[in-house]
């Protein structure tokens, strides 16, 4: 029988059936019931009881629950408080480039309905370029790529009209260790980089390496000689020291149905803004925009800033800042409708690394996403500077200093704001104890005696750091001691209780931290003289390099927060 013929023609929006289970604290997708069914009054008669099999017990009947009593005299009032129900649990799934971030509450939904959204989502392979996919116990590393293909409704119209599909927009996102903060690093589209080769999955399942380039533009790392996602995953790695876990890939059509699924984002103009290359027509102050208004937007670059791509970054920024914040708010999260259309949205318009092709892997980053606070969500943009090769500015490449500051920044999981971390009693007297070694005197570099092992740094390191010590840091009473027993990640310095006027001194040179420095007991050198023990860890860059991680963000690197309304210039 249909809805109709049960009492229940009225139009039911299929997203208003998620309700919350206060139990769970996640919602779950429940048919309405079926009107009720007419009874035929009559006496209740019981059921035969079967035939008792020999030499068995029968159990006594079953009571039947009565009401609760009353509390005696004297304890009326002091019943156990009832326990808040949960607000739901905050899911956040981190799209890409112009789409950013996505609530999705599958939760315990029925079977049918996450194998629907399973079935939305596009994999493609990651070719071996990232590390295998994210951890929950790890930093997390995750590629978002925004391409300027032009596939779906109402896109041909918007520029290169046969785009393969480059990387057009390309975030870094870092997720610290201890999800206290994020720092989403946007890498410029023009930077001048060198695209190794890359080893890619054919459509029929072969393998076949497409050669690099040298010199040409960060975005030809997709699209262009057929490279996939999977390449530009490896450019990255190249141009960072820093490898991706995974990657997720949207186009145009991302922007606009995730912008309409939350009821449209805030902007703000700081100007009229007229641009017909982007289509955007918008007169100053704050706007709602959604679909092909959103898209608009996040495209234009001629009448914001500079007029470049640069210029254009920074808009997108503010956009997802913006996005951020209507995602995480009550609004959209206690909206079963919206969460639906998010959940639909989201994943119709995702290409994932075929390690976070479904549901559970995707709302399981989501979980680790969600616990960040937005004023702790730095977007940053790698530090450029004009291409000095070119008399017509197009292109940029690095400012090195800045830029390598940045990228240590990143792997050494260096928050880009200021957090604040609840310590324990014994991690604030590590940390003093840590401190004080670096205080006192310092002995003169030609004093200092030490031993170098390799723990864990590319090969001939050890080599290569003695040549430095003897030739340019005065360290002349150095030796190579060859390999170390086992590798470690950090590089560490030990050293006797009466070689701590060299150890200070040490440090200083190679940048090392109190914690880094390990007294203990004295050994010998080749020479049977006591020295102390240099160990390079996993962490040694090269030669010279200071081994300390930076602390503050370099000025060439322009950052804002996610929590913060800023309006485009």
């Amino acid at each position: 029988m249909d809805a109709q013929g049960r009492g229940r023609a009225e139009d039911i929006d299929p997203a208003d059936q998620w309700v919350l289970n206060p139990h769970t604290g996640e919602y779950e997708l429940r048919p309405p019931p079926s009107a009720p069914q007419s009874r035929i009054p009559g006496p209740r008669t019981a059921a035969p009881a079967p035939p008792s099999a020999p030499d068995r017990e029968v159990p006594p009947p079953r009571r039947r629950r009565s009401a609760p009593e009353e509390p005696p005299p004297g304890r009326r009032g002091r019943r156990r408080p009832a326990k808040k129900k949960s607000k739901g649990k905050k899911i956040l799934l981190w799209t890409v480039g112009t789409m950013a971030f996505v609530v999705l509450a599958a939760g315990t939904a029925g079977y049918l309905y996450l194998q629907h959204l399973n079935d939305n989502i596009q994999s493609l392979p990651d070719d071996g370029a990232g590390t295998g996919g994210f951890r929950k116990d790890e930093a997390i590393n995750i590629l978002l790529i925004g391409t300027d293909k032009r596939t779906g409704a109402g896109n041909k119209g918007y520029g290169d009209a046969g785009s393969a599909g480059h990387a057009d927009t390309t975030i870094l996102l870092h997720v610290a260790e201890d999800r206290s903060n994020a720092t989403a690093l946007s890498i410029p589209r023009d930077l001048i980089v060198d695209i190794p080769d890359c080893p890619t999955t054919q459509e029929d399942g072969t393998m076949e390496v497409i050669p690099g380039s040298t010199g040409v533009r960060f975005n030809n790392s997709l699209g262009q000689n057929g490279r996939t996602p999977s390449c530009t995953m490896r450019t990255v790695t190249e141009l960072t020291g820093v490898t991706p876990d995974n990657f997720m890939v949207a186009d145009f059509n991302a922007v606009k149905t995730l912008t309409s699924a939350v009821g449209g984002v805030e902007v703000c103009l700081a100007k009229d803004i007229n641009d017909p290359d982007s289509h955007l027509n918008l007169p100053k102050g704050k706007h709602t925009i959604k679909g092909e208004d959103a898209l608009a937007f996040v495209r234009t670059r001629h009448s914001v800033g500079f007029g470049g791509d640069l210029s254009r970054i920074e808009i997108q920024q503010q956009f997802l800042s913006s996005l951020m914040r209507k995602l995480k708010s009550n609004d959209t999260l206690t909206s079963p409708t919206k969460m639906v259309k998010l959940a639909e949205a989201a994943t119709e318009a995702l290409t994932v690394d075929s390690k976070l092709d479904s549901i559970g892997k995707l709302k399981d980053l989501g979980l680790e996403l969600g616990k960040l606070n937005t004023k702790n969500l730095t977007f940053a943009t790698v530090p450029v500077r004009d291409n000095p090769a070119e008399t017509v500015k197009a292109t940029v490449v690095l400012q090195e200093g800045p830029a390598q500051q940045v990228f240590d920044m990143i792997k050494n999981d260096v928050s880009f704001t200021e957090v604040k971390k609840k310590e324990s009693e014994k991690e604030k007297k590590e940390k003093a104890a840590a401190a004080a070694r670096l205080e006192g005197a310092k002995s003169d570099p030609s004093e200092i005696r030490v031993r170098i092992l390799n723990g864990g740094a590319p090969g001939g390191s050890a080599s290569q750091e003695l040549r430095y010590l003897q030739n340019e840091a005065g360290v002349t009473k150095s030796e190579n001691a060859g390999n170390a027993d086992t590798e470690i990640a950090k590089t560490t310095l030990e050293y006797a209780p009466d070689q701590a006027d060299q150890a200070r001194a040490l440090a200083e040179i190679l940048g090392l931290s109190g914690a880094a420095m390990k007294p203990g007991e004295s050994v010998t050198n080749a020479q049977g003289l006591p020295t102390m023990t240099l160990t390079l860890g996993k962490d040694f860059k090269e030669a010279g390099a200071k081994l300390n991680a930076p602390a503050e963000v370099p000025e060439g690197a322009k950052k804002s927060t996610a929590d913060k309304v800023e309006c485009a210039k």
